[in-house]
Order: structure tokens, then C-alpha cells, then sequence
């Protein structure tokens, strides 16, 4: 989680992850940056960033919000409709 990454729809997230699983991914591990986000070599390191917008959230409601996606990708994988797609 980065203010510089990118920021994604539900379902764009969900088929990321989707992806990730089918190509046989074990495990994948989410970070929240800093107010200033996360160093260049980090950013530099990353299979991906993901960012809630340019707002600067506290973490425990960044964990909360990614809790959230985390849930409805999984709801969304598992062919659960989704009230926003269309």
C-alpha cells in the first residue's frame, strides 16, 4: 500500500489476485506505508502497488479498508454478484 501505486476497482483487484493464485503464487504480502509511503527500494522491490487514493489514512483503517477489498475480492472470485459491476 502506497500513495504512488496504483489505484484499483474491486474487480480489477480481484482478478489480480485471481491470477496470481492460477499462476501459482503461495502467498502474497501486503504492506502499508508510512505517511510518505514506502523507500525506492521497496517501491523498487514490489510485484505491485496499491494506493486508496492521495489521502493519508491512519493504519488501522488502512488494514480495515484492506480487510474489506481482501473479502470482497474473495466474494467476487467465488461468483458472488457483485453490486457495482456492470
Amino acid at each position: 500500500m502506497d500513495e504512488k501505486g496504483k489505484n484499483l476497482g474491486s474487480e480489477e483487484f480481484a482478478h489480480i489476485l485471481e491470477r496470481w493464485r492460477d499462476d501459482g503464487m503461495r502467498e502474497c504480502r501486503f504492506m502499508i506505508g508510512a505517511a510518505d509511503g514506502h523507500s525506492k527500494q521497496e517501491r523498487e522491490d514490489a510485484d505491485l502497488l496499491i494506493s486508496f487514493g492521495k489521502a493519508t489514512w491512519p493504519h488501522l483503517l488502512a488494514r480495515a479498508m484492506l480487510a474489506e477489498q481482501l473479502f470482497r475480492a474473495t466474494s467476487i472470485l467465488a461468483g458472488h454478484p457483485y453490486h457495482r459491476a456492470g
